[in-house]
């Protein structure tokens, strides 16, 4: 089973155009999306750290993975795994996590270059692609590895780095590469033509790019982050804060909430 969902999200990458993976946060919301026709999910740190009442980063690998696990058994779907910096700084921790994220059931997964306080070292950070590569070719199905350059989301506005980073991973054997923090299809095409291998793009709730000008640049695969997560939260504050405040229970009629469950 492992194979034939490692080789369907292979299939994704390699078939024309672009495709949708987004980020649910935990089974109930896998379903949803899979109900909706998308054709493969990717879990969310900072989403699944909201749900556990923590912040991102401050999750374990244990609890990650156990996340990612549900996800995958949510549905038939392939699923991607943001597994961060892979829980260690060693190369090592990168390969470990690797294969642990396969043997949940993952048919891919994210590692990046920022140890949760820095950015790491140039040459570092592609000894960690790397090992995360040797691991991913060392399993017995197919596993698609991501590597991210966490630059432009973690302070350091240099573009011209940040592609320097993709294109050492990618030389590194990385099957995806992704840079969050583009944002605007200028920066996103300056990666695209840089690399040749899948580029996915970050999009939240303010992005004025639409996926039909994110496919005509070259992008690959466009993901969600944790903003699906924070819609849902963000909905039931904002009815739960007028319960306490005005009294009113008048969320019945909220557009799209009937018939929810039948997601499900």
């Amino acid at each position: 089973m492992a194979s034939d969902i490692g080789a369907a999200f292979r299939a994704l990458h390699e078939a024309d155009g672009a495709f949708l993976i987004p980020n649910p946060w935990d089974a109930g919301s896998a379903k949803m999306m899979h109900s909706l026709g998308f054709k493969a999910l990717a879990s969310t740190s900072a989403g699944f750290a909201a749900a556990i009442a923590k912040k991102d980063g401050n999750t374990s690998r244990e609890e990650a993975l156990e996340n990612c696990r549900q996800l995958a058994e949510a549905t038939p779907l392939p699923v991607n795994g943001d597994l961060e910096k892979g829980y260690g700084d060693s190369p090592e921790d990168a390969a470990e996590t690797v294969r642990l994220a396969a043997a949940a059931g993952l048919a891919g997964c994210s590692i990046e270059d920022y140890s949760g306080e820095t950015i790491y070292d140039f040459d570092h950070a592609v000894e960690r692609v790397s090992a995360a590569v040797e691991a991913a070719r060392s399993l017995p199905g197919d596993f698609m590895l991501t590597a991210r350059s966490e630059n432009l989301i973690r302070g350091r506005i240099d573009l011209d780095d940040t592609i320097r980073r993709l294109q050492a991973f990618e030389a590194a054997g990385a099957d995806v590469l992704y840079a969050p923090g583009l944002g605007d299809l200028d920066q996103v095409r300056a990666v695209t033509g840089a690399v040749s291998r899948p580029v996915n793009v970050l999009i939240g709730g303010t992005s004025k790019m639409t996926f039909a000008e994110l496919a005509a640049v070259g992008v690959k695969r466009v993901s969600t982050g944790a903003g699906l997560t924070w819609v849902a939260y963000g909905a039931m504050l904002k009815v739960a804060r007028r319960m306490l405040e005005e009294g009113r229970f008048d969320y019945g009629d909220t557009p799209g909430m009937r018939g929810i469950a039948d997601l499900l």
